[in-house]
């Protein structure tokens, strides 16, 4: 049943008919003992009213002999018999006082004696026949209760139908939209239990919207970016290609490398900031060791700094446990490496430092390079930025990578000086207690 329209309807139906076979059988017992309690006030009413006649009841007393639904004795003290209202009917031959149950002639019978002057009146009625009008008159009065049960059903299918209008009409506005529609679903007019499901719709489509715009920008400087590295290397084709000589042809060759060197890294860098864009969450977190990943990221850029005469300081704990997508602080911990050994001078020097400060785990690399700027350090974290370092190999990607990957893990990013006046980058992860 997967309809809420029918489940609701079945459920509140059969709620409904429960509490209505409640209230029956409640109703049920309680008209019975009220008839039962009449039909006793009648006996006693009766043999009340025949205490005042005379020896036996005078003729217009109004019983009908045909009908034994109310048999009358009349005995006197000694016990000789007076009268008897229905001679087929057995005989009582002794009276309590008061109301008693008989049994007599195959029959229970219901007795009231009363004891009035030199005699003893005594009525009874068969048991039978008493809970058979008091069923009788009970079952009456459930009679509207069982007439209104297709009442009942009607109702509350037409009110959970009217209660769910709202949820059909954010299905029609929601199906009724492209996937370029990205627009809030209006709020107006819904019912509070589907309220948070359109606030938290709404936030999807929020997010989507800041998405589709970031892969929109991001694909257009992308396509700005890679002309130049393209054309650059076309360019040096048709140099290798014009070169008359083998050194012209070898040095035409080395700028081709290059160029092909410096492509490949932008679109490294492109493929890394497309799958670290800062609207996707952490995937996957769990515990890893810091400072072990950091030792694998400068052995990758180990020999690039060799190369270049820059050393590599660390000072880390042998073991720092975080909580955190391992692959996402990879290419962390790369493009932070990266970005300090491309931009160090020749012979300068980079350092990585592990702490832990309050519970919460940091991470700091500096470099001796030329630093950035106070002015402008927050505008590094924007994509393709590249400053006064335009003249380097950079892509401008790095540090936007970092700064997706940080806000992705919860973490705080601060850029500041080094010691040597080049860039230090200070990442505080959440409090890991």
């Amino acid at each position: 049943m997967k309809s809420i329209r029918i489940r609701m309807s079945v459920l509140l139906l059969l709620a409904a008919i429960l509490t209505a076979l409640v209230i029956g059988v409640v109703t049920y017992r309680q008209a019975l003992r009220q008839n039962e309690d009449l039909f006793d006030y009648q006996l006693r009413q009766i043999a009340l009213s025949l205490r005042d006649q005379g020896v036996v009841p005078s003729p217009s007393f109004g019983f009908d002999e045909d009908l034994p639904d109310v048999v009358i004795q009349i005995w006197t003290a000694n016990g000789t018999m007076l009268y008897l209202s229905h001679p087929g009917n057995p005989l009582f031959t002794r009276a309590m006082l008061g109301y008693t149950d008989v049994a007599a002639g195959n029959r229970l019978w219901r007795v009231y004696s009363l004891a009035a002057r030199d005699r003893i009146i005594q009525v009874a009625q068969p048991v039978d026949l008493r809970r058979d009008l008091a069923a009788s008159a009970a079952l009456r009065s459930l009679a509207p209760l069982l007439a209104f049960a297709p009442l009942m059903a009607l109702l509350i299918w037409w009110l959970v139908g009217s209660s769910l209008l709202p949820l059909r009409r954010l299905a029609r506005e929601v199906g009724q939209r492209d996937a370029h529609s990205l627009e809030q679903v209006s709020e107006t007019g819904l019912p509070d239990e589907i309220a948070p499901m359109v606030k938290a719709l709404n936030s999807l489509l929020q997010r989507l919207q800041r998405a589709f715009a970031s892969q929109h920008a991001f694909v257009a400087d992308a396509a700005h970016e890679l002309r130049s590295p393209l054309t650059a290397v076309r360019l040096q084709l048709q140099l290798l290609e014009r070169a008359s000589d083998d050194i012209e042809k070898k040095a035409a060759l080395a700028k081709l490398h290059e160029g092909v060197d410096r492509a490949t890294h932008l679109i490294e860098q492109l493929l890394t900031a497309a799958q670290t864009d800062p609207n996707d969450r952490a995937a996957s977190p769990q515990p890893i060791d810091l400072a072990e990943l950091m030792r694998q990221a400068l052995a990758d850029v180990f020999m690039f700094a060799q190369a270049r005469g820059i050393r590599i300081e660390q000072d880390a704990p042998e073991k720092v446990i975080l909580r955190a997508d391992a692959a996402g602080l990879r290419i962390l911990a790369r493009n932070l490496l990266d970005n300090a050994v491309r931009y160090t001078p020749e012979g300068g020097w980079v350092r990585v430092g592990i702490a832990e400060e309050s519970g919460r785990v940091v991470l700091m690399v500096e470099d001796s390079g030329p630093g950035i700027p106070e002015a402008v350090r927050k505008r590094v974290f924007d994509r393709f930025y590249r400053g006064d370092t335009a003249g380097q190999t950079g892509s401008g990607l790095g540090l936007s990578i970092v700064k997706n990957i940080a806000d992705q893990h919860g973490a705080m990013i601060d850029l500041g000086s080094s010691s040597a006046g080049g860039l230090k980058v200070r990442i505080a992860f959440p409090n890991q207690a």
